[in-house]
Protein backbone atom coordinates (compact mmCIF):
# COMPACT_ATOMS: atom_id res chain seq x y z
CA UNK A 1 0.00 0.00 0.00
CA UNK A 2 1.17 3.65 -0.93
CA UNK A 3 1.17 5.94 2.03
CA UNK A 4 -1.47 9.26 2.02
CA UNK A 5 0.62 12.17 1.00
CA UNK A 6 -0.51 15.75 1.70
CA UNK A 7 -0.43 17.85 -1.44
CA UNK A 8 2.13 20.37 -2.09
CA UNK A 9 0.46 23.16 -4.33
CA UNK A 10 3.97 23.99 -6.07
CA UNK A 11 4.61 23.30 -9.67
CA UNK A 12 2.40 23.37 -13.20
CA UNK A 13 -0.93 21.68 -13.17
CA UNK A 14 0.77 18.32 -13.74
CA UNK A 15 2.60 18.65 -10.72
CA UNK A 16 -0.92 19.25 -9.04
CA UNK A 17 -2.29 16.12 -10.64
CA UNK A 18 0.31 14.00 -9.78
CA UNK A 19 0.24 15.09 -6.64
CA UNK A 20 -3.68 14.02 -6.15
CA UNK A 21 -2.82 11.02 -7.12
CA UNK A 22 -1.05 10.47 -4.24
CA UNK A 23 -3.58 12.14 -1.93
CA UNK A 24 -5.41 9.50 -1.46
CA UNK A 25 -9.37 11.47 -1.36
CA UNK A 26 -12.22 11.59 -2.98
CA UNK A 27 -12.72 12.95 -6.42
CA UNK A 28 -9.31 14.34 -6.54
CA UNK A 29 -7.53 10.58 -6.69
CA UNK A 30 -10.22 10.08 -9.77
CA UNK A 31 -9.19 13.25 -11.51
CA UNK A 32 -5.62 12.07 -11.20
CA UNK A 33 -6.73 8.64 -12.34
CA UNK A 34 -8.63 9.93 -15.28
CA UNK A 35 -5.86 11.96 -16.60
CA UNK A 36 -3.24 8.78 -16.61
CA UNK A 37 -5.98 6.73 -18.38
CA UNK A 38 -6.14 9.46 -21.30
CA UNK A 39 -2.11 9.50 -21.54
CA UNK A 40 -2.60 5.79 -22.21
CA UNK A 41 -5.27 6.37 -24.78
CA UNK A 42 -3.12 8.75 -26.48
CA UNK A 43 0.42 7.20 -26.63
CA UNK A 44 -0.91 3.87 -27.22
CA UNK A 45 -2.39 2.46 -30.96
CA UNK A 46 -5.66 3.15 -29.91
CA UNK A 47 -8.89 5.02 -31.17
CA UNK A 48 -9.83 7.47 -29.26
CA UNK A 49 -13.79 8.37 -28.97
CA UNK A 50 -15.09 11.81 -27.52
CA UNK A 51 -18.36 12.20 -26.51
CA UNK A 52 -20.49 15.35 -25.10
CA UNK A 53 -23.80 17.06 -24.62
CA UNK A 54 -24.66 20.29 -25.91
CA UNK A 55 -25.03 22.43 -23.15
CA UNK A 56 -21.15 22.74 -22.12
CA UNK A 57 -20.60 24.32 -25.59
CA UNK A 58 -22.46 27.21 -24.89
CA UNK A 59 -19.89 27.57 -22.20
CA UNK A 60 -16.08 28.72 -22.71
CA UNK A 61 -15.35 24.87 -22.37
CA UNK A 62 -16.30 24.95 -25.56
CA UNK A 63 -12.90 26.22 -26.27
CA UNK A 64 -11.16 22.92 -24.22
CA UNK A 65 -13.23 20.67 -27.07
CA UNK A 66 -12.03 22.44 -30.18
CA UNK A 67 -8.74 22.57 -28.82
CA UNK A 68 -8.93 18.75 -28.32
CA UNK A 69 -10.13 18.28 -32.03
CA UNK A 70 -7.39 21.01 -33.27
CA UNK A 71 -4.95 18.80 -31.74
CA UNK A 72 -6.23 15.61 -33.03
CA UNK A 73 -6.67 14.17 -29.67
CA UNK A 74 -9.47 12.58 -30.82
CA UNK A 75 -11.05 10.39 -33.48
CA UNK A 76 -14.44 10.13 -33.12
CA UNK A 77 -17.01 12.56 -31.61
CA UNK A 78 -20.26 11.74 -30.99
CA UNK A 79 -22.49 14.66 -29.75
CA UNK A 80 -26.11 15.78 -29.92
CA UNK A 81 -27.57 18.79 -32.61
CA UNK A 82 -27.18 21.35 -29.93
CA UNK A 83 -23.26 21.11 -30.05
CA UNK A 84 -23.70 22.25 -33.74
CA UNK A 85 -26.56 24.78 -32.95
CA UNK A 86 -23.89 26.74 -30.03
CA UNK A 87 -20.62 26.39 -31.79
CA UNK A 88 -22.24 27.80 -34.76
CA UNK A 89 -24.23 30.43 -33.19
CA UNK A 90 -21.19 31.20 -31.23
CA UNK A 91 -18.97 32.26 -34.49
CA UNK A 92 -21.66 35.15 -35.34
CA UNK A 93 -23.02 36.64 -32.24
CA UNK A 94 -21.71 36.29 -28.71
CA UNK A 95 -23.62 34.05 -25.44
CA UNK A 96 -23.55 36.24 -22.24
CA UNK A 97 -22.83 35.59 -18.42
CA UNK A 98 -25.62 35.18 -16.40
CA UNK A 99 -27.20 33.65 -13.40
CA UNK A 100 -29.27 30.97 -12.20
CA UNK A 101 -31.12 33.09 -9.91
CA UNK A 102 -33.18 35.31 -12.29
CA UNK A 103 -36.70 35.86 -12.89
CA UNK A 104 -36.89 33.85 -16.43
CA UNK A 105 -40.42 35.53 -16.65
CA UNK A 106 -38.73 38.82 -17.50
CA UNK A 107 -36.00 36.81 -19.21
CA UNK A 108 -38.55 35.66 -21.58
CA UNK A 109 -40.15 38.84 -22.02
CA UNK A 110 -36.65 40.62 -23.02
CA UNK A 111 -36.34 37.58 -25.68
CA UNK A 112 -33.41 35.82 -23.61
CA UNK A 113 -33.45 32.08 -23.34
CA UNK A 114 -31.18 30.74 -20.04
CA UNK A 115 -29.13 27.86 -20.24
CA UNK A 116 -28.02 27.46 -16.67
CA UNK A 117 -26.16 30.34 -15.68
CA UNK A 118 -25.76 31.32 -19.55
CA UNK A 119 -27.78 34.02 -21.13
CA UNK A 120 -28.71 33.51 -24.84
CA UNK A 121 -30.68 36.31 -26.45
CA UNK A 122 -33.06 35.18 -29.25
CA UNK A 123 -30.73 36.73 -31.93
CA UNK A 124 -27.60 34.78 -30.81
CA UNK A 125 -29.29 31.99 -31.40
CA UNK A 126 -32.24 31.23 -33.57
CA UNK A 127 -32.64 34.48 -35.45
CA UNK A 128 -28.80 34.12 -36.76
CA UNK A 129 -28.63 30.39 -37.34
CA UNK A 130 -31.72 30.84 -39.99
CA UNK A 131 -30.35 33.65 -41.23
CA UNK A 132 -26.72 31.95 -41.69
CA UNK A 133 -27.46 27.99 -42.46
CA UNK A 134 -30.36 28.63 -45.03
CA UNK A 135 -27.98 29.54 -47.35
CA UNK A 136 -25.04 26.97 -46.28
CA UNK A 137 -27.71 24.29 -47.02
CA UNK A 138 -28.96 25.53 -50.62
CA UNK A 139 -25.22 25.47 -51.11
CA UNK A 140 -24.76 21.69 -49.75
CA UNK A 141 -27.82 20.76 -51.25
CA UNK A 142 -26.51 21.68 -55.12
CA UNK A 143 -23.20 19.66 -54.72
CA UNK A 144 -25.33 16.84 -52.76
CA UNK A 145 -28.53 15.97 -51.79
CA UNK A 146 -27.83 12.64 -49.83
CA UNK A 147 -25.28 12.56 -47.01
CA UNK A 148 -24.86 11.10 -43.83
CA UNK A 149 -24.21 13.88 -40.26
CA UNK A 150 -20.64 14.01 -40.25
CA UNK A 151 -20.60 14.64 -43.96
CA UNK A 152 -23.09 17.66 -43.19
CA UNK A 153 -20.39 18.80 -40.44
CA UNK A 154 -17.52 18.54 -42.89
CA UNK A 155 -19.76 20.30 -45.45
CA UNK A 156 -20.79 23.23 -43.25
CA UNK A 157 -17.19 23.42 -41.57
CA UNK A 158 -15.90 23.29 -45.22
CA UNK A 159 -17.74 26.80 -45.67
CA UNK A 160 -16.56 28.65 -42.83
CA UNK A 161 -13.03 29.23 -43.68
CA UNK A 162 -13.63 32.86 -44.61
CA UNK A 163 -15.37 33.27 -40.78
CA UNK A 164 -13.14 35.51 -38.79
CA UNK A 165 -13.96 33.24 -36.03
CA UNK A 166 -13.71 29.90 -37.89
CA UNK A 167 -10.33 28.89 -35.26
CA UNK A 168 -12.87 29.16 -32.48
CA UNK A 169 -15.43 26.15 -34.24
CA UNK A 170 -16.08 22.86 -33.14
CA UNK A 171 -17.16 22.32 -36.49
CA UNK A 172 -14.52 23.78 -38.46
CA UNK A 173 -11.86 21.90 -36.93
CA UNK A 174 -14.02 18.75 -37.68
CA UNK A 175 -13.51 19.30 -41.01
CA UNK A 176 -9.97 20.38 -41.42
CA UNK A 177 -8.55 17.49 -39.51
CA UNK A 178 -10.87 14.95 -40.92
CA UNK A 179 -12.77 13.90 -37.44
CA UNK A 180 -16.19 12.27 -37.91
CA UNK A 181 -19.12 13.85 -35.75
CA UNK A 182 -21.35 11.84 -35.76
CA UNK A 183 -25.30 13.35 -34.35
CA UNK A 184 -27.28 10.58 -34.35
CA UNK A 185 -30.14 12.51 -32.95
CA UNK A 186 -29.72 15.21 -35.93
CA UNK A 187 -33.53 16.37 -36.02
CA UNK A 188 -33.47 17.47 -32.05
CA UNK A 189 -32.14 21.19 -32.20
CA UNK A 190 -32.41 24.32 -34.28
CA UNK A 191 -29.64 22.63 -36.84
CA UNK A 192 -32.09 19.96 -37.46
CA UNK A 193 -35.48 22.73 -37.78
CA UNK A 194 -33.32 24.26 -40.48
CA UNK A 195 -33.17 21.12 -42.40
CA UNK A 196 -36.76 20.62 -41.97
CA UNK A 197 -37.49 23.89 -43.09
CA UNK A 198 -35.14 23.61 -46.34
CA UNK A 199 -37.09 20.06 -47.17
CA UNK A 200 -40.13 21.60 -47.29
CA UNK A 201 -39.05 22.84 -50.71
CA UNK A 202 -36.80 20.30 -51.31
CA UNK A 203 -37.68 16.65 -50.54
CA UNK A 204 -35.15 14.98 -52.48
CA UNK A 205 -32.48 16.09 -49.40
CA UNK A 206 -31.93 12.99 -47.35
CA UNK A 207 -30.05 12.93 -43.74
CA UNK A 208 -28.51 8.92 -44.12
CA UNK A 209 -27.81 7.73 -40.54
CA UNK A 210 -27.36 4.35 -41.98
CA UNK A 211 -24.42 5.81 -43.55
CA UNK A 212 -23.24 6.97 -40.09
CA UNK A 213 -24.20 3.67 -38.53
CA UNK A 214 -21.66 2.24 -40.72
CA UNK A 215 -18.96 4.45 -40.80
CA UNK A 216 -19.06 3.39 -37.25
CA UNK A 217 -19.25 -0.01 -38.06
CA UNK A 218 -16.35 0.32 -39.82
CA UNK A 219 -14.17 2.70 -37.23
CA UNK A 220 -14.76 0.35 -34.47
CA UNK A 221 -14.04 -3.02 -36.44
CA UNK A 222 -10.62 -2.00 -37.78
CA UNK A 223 -9.18 -0.88 -34.36
CA UNK A 224 -6.61 -2.35 -32.31
CA UNK A 225 -8.23 -0.75 -29.13
CA UNK A 226 -10.93 1.19 -28.34
CA UNK A 227 -10.96 4.34 -25.52
CA UNK A 228 -13.54 6.80 -24.66
CA UNK A 229 -13.68 10.11 -22.56
CA UNK A 230 -16.99 10.29 -22.57
CA UNK A 231 -18.79 13.94 -20.67
CA UNK A 232 -22.47 13.23 -19.34
CA UNK A 233 -24.78 11.53 -20.27
CA UNK A 234 -27.59 10.78 -22.85
CA UNK A 235 -27.69 9.39 -26.55
CA UNK A 236 -24.02 10.23 -26.85
CA UNK A 237 -22.75 8.34 -23.80
CA UNK A 238 -25.05 5.66 -25.10
CA UNK A 239 -23.90 6.00 -28.85
CA UNK A 240 -20.49 5.65 -27.81
CA UNK A 241 -20.84 2.53 -25.59
CA UNK A 242 -23.41 0.77 -28.09
CA UNK A 243 -21.49 0.97 -31.03
CA UNK A 244 -18.21 -0.48 -28.86
CA UNK A 245 -19.85 -3.30 -27.40
CA UNK A 246 -19.61 -5.00 -30.95
CA UNK A 247 -15.77 -5.31 -30.37
CA UNK A 248 -15.98 -6.95 -26.83
CA UNK A 249 -16.09 -3.26 -25.21
CA UNK A 250 -13.71 -0.09 -24.71
CA UNK A 251 -10.27 -0.86 -23.59
CA UNK A 252 -10.12 2.57 -21.94
CA UNK A 253 -12.91 4.83 -20.49
CA UNK A 254 -12.77 7.98 -18.62
CA UNK A 255 -16.65 9.53 -17.32
CA UNK A 256 -17.55 12.49 -15.65
CA UNK A 257 -20.97 13.06 -14.65
CA UNK A 258 -23.23 15.05 -12.23
CA UNK A 259 -25.81 12.35 -12.43
CA UNK A 260 -26.93 9.91 -9.77
CA UNK A 261 -26.64 6.18 -9.59
CA UNK A 262 -29.84 5.40 -8.05
CA UNK A 263 -32.39 6.15 -10.45
CA UNK A 264 -31.18 3.58 -13.02
CA UNK A 265 -31.25 6.17 -15.57
CA UNK A 266 -27.80 6.04 -17.99
CA UNK A 267 -26.50 9.15 -17.34
CA UNK A 268 -26.29 8.20 -13.64
CA UNK A 269 -24.59 4.82 -14.84
CA UNK A 270 -20.72 4.32 -13.82
CA UNK A 271 -18.83 2.86 -16.32
CA UNK A 272 -18.62 -0.41 -14.65
CA UNK A 273 -22.35 -0.85 -15.24
CA UNK A 274 -21.38 -1.04 -18.62
CA UNK A 275 -18.64 -3.87 -18.07
CA UNK A 276 -22.09 -6.40 -17.15
CA UNK A 277 -23.03 -5.56 -20.81
CA UNK A 278 -19.89 -5.89 -23.08
CA UNK A 279 -19.71 -2.25 -23.48
CA UNK A 280 -16.79 -2.12 -21.48
CA UNK A 281 -13.83 -5.39 -21.18
CA UNK A 282 -13.75 -6.50 -18.20
CA UNK A 283 -9.93 -5.68 -18.01
CA UNK A 284 -10.37 -2.08 -18.80
CA UNK A 285 -8.89 0.96 -17.49
CA UNK A 286 -11.76 2.83 -16.39
CA UNK A 287 -12.84 5.63 -14.26
CA UNK A 288 -15.97 7.69 -13.10
CA UNK A 289 -15.25 11.18 -11.96
CA UNK A 290 -18.14 12.55 -10.20
CA UNK A 291 -18.24 16.43 -10.81
CA UNK A 292 -18.99 19.45 -13.56
CA UNK A 293 -17.64 19.04 -16.98
CA UNK A 294 -17.00 22.86 -16.83
CA UNK A 295 -14.14 22.75 -14.21
CA UNK A 296 -12.97 18.98 -14.76
CA UNK A 297 -12.33 19.07 -18.13
CA UNK A 298 -9.88 22.48 -18.39
CA UNK A 299 -7.40 21.20 -15.70
CA UNK A 300 -7.86 17.37 -16.86
CA UNK A 301 -6.52 18.83 -20.70
CA UNK A 302 -3.98 21.03 -19.82
CA UNK A 303 -2.42 18.34 -17.39
CA UNK A 304 -2.50 15.87 -20.63
CA UNK A 305 -1.41 18.10 -22.85
CA UNK A 306 1.41 18.91 -20.75
CA UNK A 307 2.49 15.38 -20.54
CA UNK A 308 1.90 14.54 -24.44
CA UNK A 309 4.25 17.63 -25.29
Amino acid sequence: MKPIRDIELSGDVDDLVREMSLSGGFTAKKFAVGVDILERMNREECTCFLSFPACVIATGTRGVIKEILKRKLADVVITTTGTLDHDLARIWQDYYNGSFTVDDRELHKKGINRLGNIFIPNESYGIILEEKLQPIIEDIYSQKKDLPTYELVWEIGRRLEKEEKKESSIVYWSWKNQIPVFIPGIMDGAVGSQLWFFWQKHRDLEIDLFQDEQKLSDIVFESKKTGALIIGGGISKHHTLWWNQFKEGLDYAVYVTTAQEFDGSLSGARIREGISWGKVKEGADHVTIEGDATLILPFMLSALLRRLE
